[in-house]
């Protein structure tokens, strides 16, 4: 009892790292050991267990959230011109990161770094998923240019909803729902909205427990990770240049695109921007958390910045539960990292996918360390990838996370001071 009560003051990225660690040791010591079979037998299924677990709640997480999320934003009905705006800004925004990370991804390749005998191993393992990858794409260049919007539609919301692969399909049913939610009598819509209230709450606590077990999964799928790459050292040195690229992604988006914007854009000067925004980005970067954040960030824009009571009190809040810049980033440099490790060619239809679903689901993604996880595993499955590729990068994501959550609340005062100046 007292052993689990120290462990659960540790933080879950060191809980997380620390899993990292000994699934590292477990693998090694297996490869010496030649208990190869032992990992797989005993150790891997734990992992994929944690796996299963993520893509179980990907489907009620992101169409309750959505649901919510949508329906929530009921100010825009009363402020349509600042509401539009905000909205058109967030998406202009997410889009942008999306393209700008799967550029960057593309470009450096960081996944394929990776030793070739023990790139052509993991693709021997999942050759069955590369045919089939391979075999889709020549369906799709050989049907109509307008199919991907079809696809978007379902026929039939429950078949959509019991395979993580049509998730576009459930985020497009969720949000026509929540825009019908909105525009029916509060009084008629009101016992809704309260059963979906107390469902966020409950997926919360199930997406909080399934996240608890992230250390324990992360340890079974490291160990199986070293032993399928046999202990390869470019295996890490490709995870380093991964986690630069992300780093460098995410840099120049907040020091780079978001002060032009300021500049070209809005009324406030670049200078004193930058300056404001420091303590706002070491609070967020400590606490990686746009939420706990947002009181620091409302009383810097409207102390330091001069931005309006209404529009900081509408635009920032909005912006918690919608704007997700630097998880766009990421996430698409993440899918193309684990993709290129795999061997996995992709199309731009699936490239297209990637965009459209990362800024749908950013309304979704939920906002607890570690939230990202199971929005990346639906994204993963939907594009046809392994989700177990996860594996690879969840042992490193905690620095990660707190520079996206830099990025994130900077993205938020870059629009409120845009939707301000005008």
């Amino acid at each position: 009892m007292k052993l689990r009560y120290r462990l659960k003051t540790i933080p879950l990225y060191a809980r997380i790292l620390i899993g990292m660690v000994l699934g590292i040791i477990l693998g090694l010591a297996a490869l010496a050991l030649h208990g190869e079979q032992f990992i797989t037998d005993w150790i891997k299924p734990w992992g994929e267990l944690f796996i299963r677990l993520l893509q179980l709640i990907a489907v009620p997480l992101i169409f309750v959230t959505l649901v919510k999320g949508v329906a929530g934003l009921k100010e825009i009905s009363r402020f349509s011109k600042l509401g539009g705006k905000t909205m058109l800004l967030y998406l202009a925004f997410i889009a942008a990161s999306v393209v700008f990370g799967l550029i960057l991804g593309s470009v450096i390749s960081p996944g394929e770094l990776v030793n070739q005998e023990v790139a052509s191993t993991l693709q021997a393992k999942y050759e069955s998923t590369i045919a089939n990858q391979a075999a889709t794409a020549i369906q799709v260049h050989s049907r109509g240019p307008l199919h991907f919007l079809q696809e978007i539609v379902p026929s039939n919301i429950v078949q959509a909803a019991a395979s993580n692969s049509t998730i576009l399909q459930v985020i497009f049913f969720a949000i026509l729902f929540g825009v019908a939610a909105l525009l029916v009598p509060e009084q008629q819509v009101r016992p809704v909205l309260a059963l979906f209230e107390g469902l966020d709450g409950i997926i919360m606590k199930m997406v909080g427990f399934i996240i608890d077990a992230a250390p324990i999964g992360v340890t079974a799928l490291m160990a199986a990770l070293v032993t399928d790459f046999r202990g390869d050292v470019s295996v890490f040195s490709a995870l380093g240049v991964y986690a630069l690229t992300v780093i460098v992604g995410l840099l120049i988006i907040m020091y780079v695109f978001y002060p032009i914007i300021i500049r070209f854009f809005s009324r406030t000067k670049v200078k004193a921007f930058v300056r404001a925004m420091y303590p706002v980005q070491l609070f967020a970067f400590t606490t990686s958390s746009s939420a706990v954040t947002l009181p620091v960030t409302m009383k810097t824009l409207k102390e330091k910045l001069g931005i309006s009571d209404e529009t900081a009190s509408f635009v920032l809040p909005v912006g918690v539960t919608v704007n997700m810049d630097g998880t766009s980033c990421y996430q698409a440099i993440a899918i193309l990292f684990i993709a290129q490790v795999l061997g996995i060619e992709l199309s731009l239809t699936q490239m297209l996918t990637i965009l459209l679903m990362t800024i749908l689901s950013s309304i979704g993604t939920p906002g607890i360390p570690g939230g990202s996880y199971v929005i990346l595993a639906m994204v993963l499955t939907s594009v046809g990838i392994p989700p177990e590729g996860l594996a690879l990068i969840i042992g490193i994501d905690r620095p990660l996370d707190m520079l996206r959550t830099a990025v994130n609340v900077t993205g938020d005062a870059t629009v409120a001071c845009m939707v301000d100046g005008k």
